[in-house]
C-alpha cells in the first residue's frame, strides 16, 4: 500500500518497492503493487462514482486501489481484502479515513462494476498512449494493450562461461523450479517467478535475470575475439555482460552517465567474473573517448519504456507525450555523438525498449538522412516484425518485452 502511494507521488516503481524486497510476504506485496498499478486507470474509474468527492490523500487513495484490485482481480476473500486495507490505512496513520475505505470497498463487494468504462480505463492505458499505439500498430493495438496488463515471464540468461544451460536446468530441477528452453541457447524461462537470490548458485555468477527480447541485443552485436566493443548506455550492465559471455576476449568498454548504476554494474561484473572497462560518461558527448575507434557499438538508448509496461506499470502514470519527444531528441543526439567512434566498416546496433515509432524508426530515419556514411541493413530473423529500418518485438503472453532494433553499418572512407 505504501509502495503504491510512493508511485502516486511520483516515485519510480523500482525505488518504491526497495523496502519491500526483504518483506516476509514479498511475493504478495509485489503482486498487489504491480496489479494495482497495471489496472490503475480502470480501478480509479470504478471507484470514482462511489466517492462523494475526490480523495486527496495519496495513502487513502492507495488503500482504495489495493483493495479494489484484490476484490476485482484476485481470489482473495472479500472480507480479508476489505479488513486488510482498512487495517493498512490505519497503520499509515489515516485512521480517520478507515470508515471511508471500509464503506467504499464493501460497496464493491455488494455491487461489482459493470463493463461501461472509458476506452482508457478498459485498456488501462492513458488516452495519449492508446492513440500512439493505435497509430503505430493498427489492428495489433488491442493485443498489445491486452498483453501490457498481463504478467511478464521471468527469463534467465545462463553464464555459459561458468556452466552449461543443460547443467543449470538440472540445478533448477533439483531446486524444484520448473523451467523451459528460451529463445537462445543460453536462455531458460521459469514457470514461476522467484527472487533472484533464490536461484541456484546465483552468488557464484551462474545466472542473471534478463528478458528474452533484451537478450537479442548481444546476438545482433555479435562480438568477436579481440574486437573493441562499446556499450554506450551500459548500466546496470545486463547487455554488456551478455556481450562478455559471448566473446570473453573482446575489449569491452561500458559507458554510462550514472555513477550509482555503474557501481552496481561493477559489483555484478565481479559476481559474474567478467572483465569490463567501465567509464562514467555522457553518450551524447565524446569527452570520455580515447580516440581509438570501436569495431562494434551497442546503443541501448534511454526511452519511454513503453515496451516494458508489464514490469513497469508506473510508466503509464508518469510518462507524457512531451517525454517521448525529449527522448527522441536525446536519442538522435546520442547517435550523432557515438557514430564518429565507430571504425569504417563497423556495425552499430541501436535499440530501445519502446514500441513507439517516434523513438525507433523515426529516429533512425532522421539519422540516416543526415549521415552520409550510415546505412541500415535489414535484420532477417524469426523473432519480431520488420519495420522500415529495423525490427520490433511486441509484448505477448509468455513472450519477451517490446524492443526495437536497427543495424547500422559505417561506409569506408
Amino acid at each position: 500500500m505504501l509502495a503504491v502511494a510512493r508511485v502516486l507521488r511520483g516515485r519510480s516503481l523500482d525505488t518504491a518497492l526497495d523496502p519491500a524486497r526483504t518483506h516476509p510476504d514479498r511475493a504478495l506485496v509485489f503482486e498487489l503493487v504491480h496489479g494495482s498499478l497495471r489496472h490503475y486507470l480502470s480501478l480509479s474509474e470504478t471507484l470514482r462514482p462511489r466517492l462523494r468527492r475526490p480523495v486527496k490523500d495519496v495513502e487513502v487513495e492507495a488503500g482504495l486501489l489495493v483493495g479494489a484490485y484484490q476484490l476485482l482481480h484476485t481470489r482473495v476473500k472479500p472480507y480479508a481484502a476489505v479488513s486488510g486495507c482498512v487495517d493498512g490505512v490505519r497503520k499509515l496513520g489515516k485512521s480517520s479515513a478507515s470508515g471511508l475505505v471500509n464503506a467504499v470497498l464493501r460497496s464493491l463487494v455488494r455491487s461489482p462494476p459493470g463493463a461501461s468504462v472509458s476506452p482508457a480505463g478498459a485498456g488501462d492505458h492513458p488516452a495519449w498512449l492508446i492513440e500512439r499505439i493505435e497509430k503505430d500498430w493498427g489492428e495489433k493495438a488491442e493485443q498489445i494493450m491486452s498483453a501490457n496488463i498481463g504478467r511478464a515471464p521471468m527469463a534467465l540468461r545462463i553464464n555459459v562461461r561458468k556452466v552449461s544451460t543443460t547443467e543449470y536446468a538440472a540445478l533448477l530441477n533439483a531446486a524444484k523450479m520448473d523451467s523451459r528452453p528460451g529463445a537462445f541457447g543460453e536462455t531458460l524461462v521459469l514457470a514461476r517467478p522467484t527472487p533472484r537470490r533464490s536461484l541456484p548458485r546465483f552468488a557464484d555468477g551462474f545466472v542473471s535475470i534478463q528478458d528474452e527480447s533484451a537478450q537479442i541485443a548481444a546476438h545482433l552485436v555479435a562480438p568477436q575475439t579481440a574486437e573493441r566493443i562499446l556499450d554506450a548506455c551500459a548500466a546496470p550492465g545486463g547487455k554488456a555482460f551478455h556481450l562478455a559471455e559471448q566473446a570473453p576476449s573482446c575489449q569491452l568498454t561500458a559507458v554510462d552517465s550514472d555513477e550509482t548504476r555503474l557501481a552496481f554494474a561493477r559489483t555484478e561484473a565481479e559476481r559474474l567474473g567478467h572483465q569490463v572497462r567501465f567509464l562514467q560518461g555522457d553518450a551524447t558527448k565524446r569527452d570520455w573517448w580515447d580516440g581509438v575507434p570501436f569495431d562494434r557499438i551497442l546503443v541501448d538508448a534511454p526511452c519511454s519504456g513503453t515496451g516494458t509496461l508489464r514490469r513497469r506499470p508506473d510508466i503509464k502514470l508518469h510518462r507524457t507525450t512531451a517525454d517521448v519527444r525529449t527522448h527522441a531528441t536525446q536519442q538522435g543526439t546520442m547517435l550523432d555523438a557515438v557514430w564518429p567512434t565507430l571504425r569504417p566498416g563497423g556495425t552499430l546496433i541501436y535499440c530501445t525498449c519502446s514500441i513507439l515509432a517516434e523513438e525507433n524508426d523515426d529516429v533512425v530515419a532522421a539519422f540516416l538522412d543526415r549521415t552520409s556514411t550510415a546505412k541500415a541493413l535489414a535484420i532477417d530473423a524469426a523473432w519480431g516484425l520488420p519495420t522500415s529500418h529495423g525490427r520490433q518485438t511486441l509484448p505477448a503472453p509468455g513472450k519477451g518485452d517490446g524492443f526495437y532494433f536497427a543495424r547500422l553499418v559505417k561506409a569506408h572512407a
